[in-house]
């Protein structure tokens, strides 16, 4: 038997970090793009697919006739502490990069009717499914607090992140022109999609976007990688093809 407690406590949260602003996008392929304005850092999502992949597996080939067999309630378990584990780490991480970068306001991405009524496809929809955005928000936001950072949820849909840019703010589906490119149409703009959405974000709290800004680093974000090694996001940074 196990007895578990769950206990509010006051934080004292430590002093505001800083003026500067923060914009976070999450998403299936890569879990979090952070857009700080001079800097871009993208965290792929490639550790969570694959453990879903690889435990989903096991746990279908040891199902009993009768249920799951203990095997697979052990599959099921393990895949879920691991993604519990996987986005502790990053939202750790997330919050260390703005703190060390003085940010004091933070916008992330709500994307609360992604799962309405449309039909995704089959693969589409389990990943839906498996996409844990409002655990890894909840994350956010408290390790956020403990650090004096402000979080503000923004709304995805209304503002059109994904589709607009964030250098001239044209919104166009066609400027997506793949998964990961945006280019811009009408001030050639060339990004990558999610950090371009993160900018977007970012500009939503920050006082005067039209002047803080720099968008350069939007093509080749640093990369944060997940370290399975070790369970942590590797300190080192690479540059993004």
């Amino acid at each position: 038997w196990e007895l578990h407690f769950v206990c509010k406590v006051a934080i004292d949260a430590a002093d505001r970090s800083g003026e500067k602003t923060a914009g976070v996008d999450l998403g299936i392929c890569n879990t979090a793009a952070v857009s700080v304005g001079e800097e871009t850092l993208l965290y792929p999502g490639n550790a969570l697919k694959e453990d879903a992949h690889y435990f989903r597996q096991v746990e279908y080939d040891t199902e009993g006739e009768n249920g799951p067999s203990n095997h697979a309630e052990w599959a099921r378990d393990k895949k879920s502490r691991r993604q519990d584990h996987f986005l502790h780490a990053l939202s750790k991480d997330i919050v260390e990069q703005c703190a060390d970068r003085a940010v004091g306001t933070i916008a992330v991405g709500h994307p609360k009717n992604i799962r309405g009524d449309e039909d995704w496809g089959r693969h589409g929809n389990k990943r839906l499914h498996d996409w844990a955005f409002e655990t890894l928000l909840s994350h956010i936001e408290y390790k956020a607090e403990e650090r004096g950072i402000d979080v503000e949820r923004v709304d995805e849909y209304e503002l059109a992140t994904s589709i607009t840019c964030c250098e001239c703010g044209m919104k166009a589906d066609s400027n997506r022109v793949e998964r990961g490119l945006y280019v811009c149409e009408e001030c050639g703009l060339v990004a990558n999609s999610d950090c371009n959405a993160a900018e977007n974000m970012r500009t939503t709290v920050t006082p005067s976007p039209a002047t803080d800004r720099s968008n350069g680093c939007l093509a080749q974000p640093s990369v944060r990688l997940f370290d399975k090694s070790t369970g942590r996001i590797a300190p080192q940074e690479q540059v993004c093809p």
